[in-house]
């Protein structure tokens, strides 16, 4: 190490001393003439503007007092790896790095592999998927991203902190989506759902009404309403129950898990339930007579009923084939998020029938001038109601493929059903055999005891007491449930499903209380509606059928308050489902099966014909009643105690206290009208309208002074909509 400075660098260093004596300055013979001395310079001024920032690494240029004076340990040196060493002069340059480094600027990104290369959530299939993320990206639209600074490289050197070496930045995580995203997305699948359904609820009241115009309420309806019925019960009892219940859900997990997006999975779904339903279906109509004969006595034991009734059944029978073949395509379309075939397709059927029963007027005339019943009615007149009611759901059912087409989806028979993942399905699916079996148990019962009340009602001079009322009154109380709970789950229950697959039962647990809240608003009011307009509202409607429309709206009153156990029992039930439990369904299913028609048959023997149909409406929804006490208790437990239980029951006791007033006086008002002006359609137009009014009216300032919040949202959404 250099010694200290003295003042003398020449003493010691083995060079000539100036001679002695000698003046300064004067040059000495022989030597070499010294330098002359530097000004001498002020030690506290610093050169501020002869700054080398190479001089450290100078080591002539070291200053020794510096170098002792200097204080490593608050003024650590740069760790090694900071400065890139130096390489060879003519090296070729590396190759350039894919990761995201803040020191280059507008960096190359990587090449995409061939074909899609997107890993969309929840398995999507980048080539049959369109807009993922869209409402994402509108909900995030205003806020500011914070990204890194591309500048920040530049001002490093100036930074006091010690300096780190330079780290490849982290890619940022995904900011998690808004609620307000998630309800949005789901307002918007709702609304696309609700829409095709009241398109096709209302098509399904012209239908209704075109039926009774043609054939009446009476017994001679009662015939062709049963035999239009036995398709759909069958094929709810064989499969239709498991394929919404317990195939959806597998095939939502498919197509998160499988390479093709769960193509194969469907196809195999598909051609089972064509070779089944193919099946099944020629042995129903093979024994058709059985069937006519199970659902009721009182039309087999008349020969000319049970005629008619077999041929109805003959031609109605094989629509169930092509409804299996149109829900398990419109449930592949759900879960590829496309809700809206499942529900505008229906209309295409009603508009055939519609047709069907209006060329039957146009043959044979109305009821009200032909008086057409089973003895009258000749045998093109019922091969013209058979075949167009086959036609309906025939087009009803492929009018689904040019969705599929769109969808990328292509659908083909696939028969190597071993090994993936159906027989799994098929075992979760027996005790959803159950579950459909004591429910149609129940319906066979209430059908064998309405058809024999409503003969004895109509030779006493009170039409419009049968099956047929029953089944027009059930048709319009249920159209709140169709257009709003169903539409609210099916959007829901694919994401209930992925939840319970990932074990998130507060994921479970908050959508299934959204859509009881979310359903209430509109459940609850239309319930007490049914109760104070039934019968406006049935004799506005099927006015053309003659006096039995007032019946068809006692029963209609029967039903009303029903619709809030109904509507809540289908919500909860979806829990159970998306666990794959469908035991529990089951057993809550026989207890409501059993009350129903415990409960109606104690009306049938109790009260009079006329009005033991009524009577069943009620038990209806008390069945419904018990079965939500139980499975609420069950599905509270399996979520670990906790089912927003106090959040949900102070919606719908608010509600309820809004109702009950609006209740009361529409149906003051709606009487006073009827008592006015009649049961015409005048006066029952007249009723519905002021009787609705009011009841709208009272209901909301109740509603607003009870400050419900999901009824203040959804008044704030259409006046959002409305731009007001």
């Amino acid at each position: 190490m250099n010694a200290p400075y003295d003042g003398d660098r020449a003493q010691g260093t083995g060079g000539p001393a100036p001679s002695q004596g000698a003046a300064p300055g004067t040059p000495v013979p022989g030597q070499v003439p010294a330098p002359a001395p530097a000004p001498e310079r002020d030690p506290y001024v610093q050169d501020a503007y002869d700054h080398d920032p190479y001089r450290s690494q100078d080591l002539s240029a070291q200053d020794p007092v510096a170098e002792v004076l200097y204080d490593r340990a608050s003024h650590p040196p740069p760790p090694p790896g900071t400065y890139q060493e130096p390489g060879p002069l003519y090296a070729a340059p590396t190759a350039p790095s894919y990761s995201p480094d803040p020191r280059v600027w507008a960096q190359t990104p990587p090449p995409e592999p061939d074909g899609p290369s997107r890993h969309l959530p929840y398995g999507d299939h980048a080539t049959t998927t369109q807009f993922v993320g869209v409402d994402a990206l509108v909900t995030n639209a205003s806020d500011e991203q914070s990204g890194p600074d591309a500048f920040a490289h530049l001002y490093r050197d100036q930074e006091a902190a010690p300096r780190t070496p330079v780290e490849e930045a982290p890619v940022a995580a995904p900011a998690p989506s808004k609620p307000a995203g998630r309800a949005s997305s789901l307002l918007k699948s709702s609304a696309l759902m609700a829409a095709g359904t009241i398109v096709s609820r209302i098509t399904g009241f012209l239908r209704t009404l075109v039926i009774a115009g043609a054939i009446g309420v009476g017994t001679f309806n009662d015939t062709y309403q049963i035999a239009n019925t036995l398709p759909t019960m069958i094929y709810v009892l064989v499969g239709g129950g498991a394929l919404n219940a317990v195939f959806i859900p597998q095939l939502v997990r498919a197509m998160k898990n499988d390479d093709d997006g769960g193509q194969a999975y469907a196809n195999r779904l598909l051609t089972l339930v064509v070779v089944l339903l193919a099946g099944i279906t020629t042995i129903c109509v093979l024994a058709a007579p059985v069937f006519i004969t199970m659902m009721s006595p009182k039309i087999a034991s008349d020969p000319q009923q049970m005629d008619v009734a077999v041929a109805f059944a003959r031609y109605c029978l094989p629509t169930m084939f092509f409804m299996g073949v149109h829900v398990v395509l419109g449930q592949i379309l759900n879960a590829r998020g496309r809700f809206g075939a499942m529900m505008w397709t229906p209309v295409l059927n009603n508009i055939v029938v519609i047709a069907t029963f209006g060329a039957f007027i146009w043959a044979f005339g109305g009821f009200t001038t032909s008086g057409v019943n089973a003895a009258t009615v000749t045998p093109e007149g019922v091969r013209l109601l058979g075949l167009g009611t086959l036609l309906g759901l025939t087009v009803q059912a492929l009018a689904m493929l040019p969705y599929l087409r769109d969808a990328g989806f292509k659908p083909r028979l696939r028969f190597d059903w071993r090994g993936h993942g159906l027989g799994k399905a098929a075992r979760l699916a027996k005790w959803t055999f159950f579950f459909v079996l004591a429910n149609q148990v129940g319906l066979v019962v209430v059908t064998q005891l309405a058809t024999w009340a409503g003969s004895v009602a109509e030779e006493q001079g009170h039409p419009g007491t049968g099956i047929t009322a029953y089944n027009y009154a059930l048709l319009l109380w249920q159209m709140p449930q169709a257009i709003i709970t169903v539409s609210v789950m099916t959007a829901v229950l694919p994401r209930i499903s992925r939840s319970a697959h990932d074990g998130d039962a507060a994921a479970v647990r908050d959508d299934i209380s959204y859509g009881l809240r979310t359903s209430a608003v509109a459940i609850v009011p239309c319930a007490f509606a049914f109760l104070a307009l039934g019968v406006p509202m049935a004799t506005l409607l099927y006015a053309g059928s003659g006096s039995g429309a007032q019946n068809i709206g006692y029963i209609l009153m029967a039903f009303g308050l029903g619709l809030i156990p109904y509507s809540i029992q289908y919500v909860v039930l979806r829990g159970f489902y998306a666990y794959e439990d469908t035991r529990t369904p089951f057993y809550n299913t026989v207890i409501v099966a059993t009350v129903n028609a415990a409960v109606s048959a104690l009306s049938f023997f109790v009260l009079p014909a006329r009005w033991a149909v009524v009577g069943m409406a009620a038990a209806y929804g008390l069945g419904y009643a018990v079965g939500v006490g139980v499975a609420w208790r069950r599905l509270r437990t399996r979520l670990g105690g906790d089912l927003d239980g106090a959040h949900v029951m102070r919606t719908y006791a608010r509600l309820t206290g809004a109702c009950v007033p609006a209740a009361a006086v529409a149906g003051a008002v709606a009487y006073g009208v009827t008592q006015w002006l009649g049961s015409g359609v005048t006066g029952s137009a007249t009723a519905l309208l002021t009787g609705g009014i009011a009841l709208a009216a009272v209901f909301l300032i109740a509603a607003k002074r009870m400050r419900i919040e999901e009824l203040n949202a959804m008044v704030g959404m259409v006046r959002g909509r409305l731009g007001r």
